[in-house]
């Protein structure tokens, strides 16, 4: 089995109650050999959390963006600096596992794809989640999966494990949540595999700062098609 080499990328907004741990998990996955932190503009405690987490590990590249621009904006702007085989995204609010990132690598070295996403809705995934979330994921991923003549069963999902080579060649658009239909969409313009692993979720509540809302769902359902037939 070969070993690859990982980046793992955390755009952070505002998530100076969660982003320690995040990061702190994520350094002890043996996998993932450097992590890139985007901070996208954040207004809280976050900017100061990071820079002593930079101090601290080596491993750790903190880039500042300003002001906000959305997820997509932020992962976006650090792909040309990717030096290493693989890149994935890490959320930075804990809703995600990390440890399930090495069951990523795994599926890498096992099958013919070199895109894994890690879904919540295969079977004996371990979630928790808004029911209307698990069935407006559920009715996206089967309308991409329809029009793009694939089979995936989380296009929304956050952990997308993808070559870098493809991150840095490829010109992405979009600047918010849209990113997650993008980075799938364009892929399949020139490979026709992408494979699945099952990975765990625990929704945190909007109270306590989810930041994705219902408004997204709708940009979603027209970035499936925009990068289909326009």
């Amino acid at each position: 089995m070969n070993k690859i080499s990982l980046t793992a990328i955390i755009p952070v907004f505002n998530e100076q109650s969660t982003v320690l741990e995040s990061v702190n998990r994520l350094l002890s996955v043996e996998e993932v050999d450097q992590i890139f932190i985007v901070d996208d503009g954040s207004s809280d405690n976050s900017p100061d959390i990071l820079k002593n987490i930079e101090l601290e590990n080596d491993n750790v590249t903190l880039f500042t963006n300003k002001p906000n621009n959305g997820k997509g904006h932020a992962i976006k702007s650090v792909f040309q600096h990717l030096n290493t085989d693989y890149a994935v995204i890490h959320d930075s609010d804990l809703e995600y596992n990390p440890n399930n990132i090495s069951d990523l690598c795994k599926k890498i070295n096992t099958e013919k794809s070199n895109f894994i996403l890690g879904s919540r809705f295969l079977d004996n995934s371990k979630i928790q989640i808004y029911i209307r979330t698990f069935y407006a994921n559920k009715i996206l991923s089967r309308l991409f999966s329809f029009i793009y003549r694939v089979k995936i069963t989380d296009i929304a999902t956050c952990y997308k494990m993808m070559p870098s080579n493809y991150l840095k060649n490829t010109n992405f658009i979009e600047n918010g949540f849209a990113i997650e239909i993008e980075l799938v969409a364009k892929f399949l313009k020139y490979h026709s595999l992408i494979t699945e692993v099952k990975i765990d979720y625990s929704a945190r509540s909007y109270k306590d700062g989810k930041k994705i809302k219902l408004s997204d769902g709708f940009l979603y359902l027209y970035t499936i098609f925009k990068y289909r037939y326009l």
